[in-house]
């Protein structure tokens, strides 16, 4: 779903803030896992040039068709390696998929790689174990002229350790050409907690501080080499 409730034109703006605050000649941008492009449409009026990396070739191609003009490439934020920094680096909505706090730490040295000496890196978080509610329900309409799109998701637990939940979500589609079809996923995700991501800035060389950036509902970590001016 496009909008899930974000405003991505307000999400691009207050980053844009945010990372100026620290580095107001900041240029260079790099958002990693993309997606479709949403944030970059609105990044680039803030920063240039501007470039995107994600896993899927599938969401790279609808970036593509969205941003003609950005550089996309396919990787594994795990495992990122463009040769190239960046005076900024984004990690939005991204982390809660990895397997725990060791590939917390990998991606977080990987992105601290594409950093330029005085960039700075922006991740955001999601929710920590205590504030997940077992059994959750959510629901989300949007409707775009002729086309709407409903989403249905629920989660639970998916072992005792009580770190990782099983969310599956049901979509269905309804427009006036191809009628209505639905689909069903599972995804596995990670809720961290701060200290993890404390640790895993620390370990990479970098100074970091959770902030309230609205609208961004959880907050952003910020985080510069731990020698940046």
């Amino acid at each position: 779903m496009r909008h899930r409730g974000r405003d991505h034109t307000a999400e691009a703006a207050t980053l844009a803030r945010t990372v100026r605050r620290r580095n107001p000649a900041a240029a260079s941008l790099l958002d990693v896992a993309c997606g479709t492009g949403l944030h970059l449409e609105h990044l680039r009026t803030h920063f240039a040039p501007v470039t995107g990396v994600d896993l899927s070739a599938e969401m790279l191609a609808r970036a593509g068709a969205r941003v003609p003009d950005v550089a996309l490439h396919e990787g594994d934020m795990r495992e990122l390696n463009l040769d190239a920094a960046f005076d900024v680096v984004v990690c939005l909505f991204a982390v809660p998929h990895l397997r725990g706090a060791a590939e917390l730490d990998r991606t977080v040295a990987r992105l601290r790689a594409h950093l330029t000496p005085g960039g700075v890196l922006v991740v955001e978080p999601w929710y920590t174990p205590e504030a997940l509610v077992p059994g959750y329900v959510a629901r989300d309409m949007v409707q775009e002229q002729d086309r709407v799109v409903v989403r249905l998701s629920h989660s639970t637990w998916l072992d005792d350790a009580r770190d990782r939940i099983r969310m599956t979500v049901h979509q269905a589609y309804a427009d006036p050409e191809a009628g209505i079809r639905h689909d069903t996923a599972t995804t596995e995700l990670t809720l961290f907690r701060p200290e993890h991501f404390a640790a895993a800035f620390a370990r990479a060389g970098l100074a970091a501080s959770h902030v309230t950036a609205p609208p961004f509902r959880w907050g952003l970590w910020i985080a510069r080499p731990a020698d940046a001016r």
